[in-house]
């Protein structure tokens, strides 16, 4: 009987040793979380402040970065109207200078396409879907830019260029640019970093 006790506590003991020795494993590895899981969609490879235009009080702080095949533009902008729906492109020029923002000029569109949805046919690269405001006037951007590359200097590269908030919303149909109404803000995508798969190909 006493030889099965001591056996008895022997196991106790190697039991409790190893249940402490998961512990501490784990709280090891609690510490020293994976980082395997983080990917090129975690690089902003460019910022972009917008400023109002046409006497707007449209503003907006965005980033770009590497989703996939496709850039993401990500953000918030305030000062739209409330529950409005409105047009969001990328533009040829980076200047943001005039009033009514046509210093930065037509839709980027290096390809030669007409203007067109994203979701559907062809489209200019600078081509995005539209934003919605809430009824406070401010929208959260999720919006997709196909086909762009971002500081490679290449033929469709969007760096250095302007994006474009407008007063009304993008029918997709309109030539050349979707009877999106004025242009009432205006930044310029500055680029904050180079990294490996910052193409996108449409």
């Amino acid at each position: 009987m006493s030889s099965i006790k001591a056996k008895t506590r022997r196991y106790l003991r190697i039991g409790m040793a190893f249940a402490v020795g998961l512990a501490i494993s784990g709280c090891g590895n609690a510490e020293r979380p994976s980082l395997s899981g983080a990917g090129e969609e975690d690089q902003v490879l460019a910022t972009v402040a917008l400023q109002p235009a046409s006497g707007s009080s449209v503003k907006g702080h965005l980033s770009v970065s590497p989703n996939g095949q496709t850039m993401a533009v990500a953000g918030t902008v305030t000062g739209l109207t409330a529950s409005g729906v409105h047009a969001i492109h990328i533009h040829e020029k980076g200047d943001c200078s005039a009033a009514d923002a046509s210093s930065a000029g037509d839709h980027f569109n290096p390809y030669g396409h007409r203007h067109g949805s994203v979701k559907n046919g062809e489209h200019h690269v600078g081509d995005m879907e539209n934003i919605v405001a809430n009824a406070q006037g401010e929208a959260i951007v999720k919006a997709i830019v196909h086909g762009a590359s971002l500081g490679e200097g290449g033929l469709n590269d969007i760096g250095g260029r302007a994006l474009v908030i407008h007063a009304m919303p993008d029918d997709y149909a309109s030539q050349p640019s979707g009877k999106a109404g004025k242009r009432i803000a205006c930044g310029v995508l500055e680029v904050a970093q180079i990294g490996a798969g910052n193409s996108a190909s449409g």
